[in-house]
């Protein structure tokens, strides 16, 4: 293994999550690396909210979700932890972007995120309404080591087709035809 080298992957349970989760462990496999896959949290209605009217209980039941959808996210992606590499998983409190380029912070690691679906409409409503821009557009922005933005699989459009109610057979009969 590798002296000291991480790939460090950020997971929310999405579909683009596992993907960039996958993509990850087999670089960690290939660099004989540490695979740290990261999910960040915050107090449900902002740290600000959370200050006005702190609730310690609250707090814990926020972690422990936390750390429940981390370990969903493993089961749905690998049953479990990923084999063949040593696997270091973190729940940390805080916006995803700040918390994945603040753990990425040494020149060898390697910084894994889902890069989300493309479309104009869908940055500029995010813009909107949610302050900002993607995680991935920040880690881009600020990481201090190498990033790879892992684009949607195949398989997410399908899925994202299926939940819309598209039938995917007139699909592949028009792209035969």
């Amino acid at each position: 293994m590798s002296d000291g080298a991480r790939v460090i992957v950020g997971v929310s349970g999405s579909l683009e999550s596992l993907t960039a989760l996958h993509r990850a462990a087999d670089e960690a496999r290939e660099r004989g690396a540490v695979l740290v896959p990261v999910l960040a949290w915050t107090p449900v209605g902002g740290e600000y909210n959370y200050r006005l009217r702190p609730c310690p209980p609250l707090l814990r039941a926020w972690r422990e979700m936390a750390a429940g959808r981390l370990e969903r996210a493993l089961d749905e992606a690998f049953g479990g932890l990923p084999a063949g590499v040593r696997v270091e998983p973190q729940v940390v409190r805080g916006p995803a972007g700040p918390v994945l380029t603040g753990l990425a912070d040494r020149p060898g690691d390697l910084l894994v995120v889902g890069a989300g679906r493309r479309g104009a409409v869908r940055g500029a409503v995010r813009r909107l309404f949610q302050g900002g821009g993607s995680v991935s557009h920040y880690c881009l922005a600020h990481a201090r080591c190498t990033v790879l933005a892992v684009p949607p699989s195949d398989l997410q459009e399908d899925a994202r087709a299926l939940r819309r109610g598209v039938d995917l057979r007139e699909l592949a009969a028009l792209a035969a035809a």
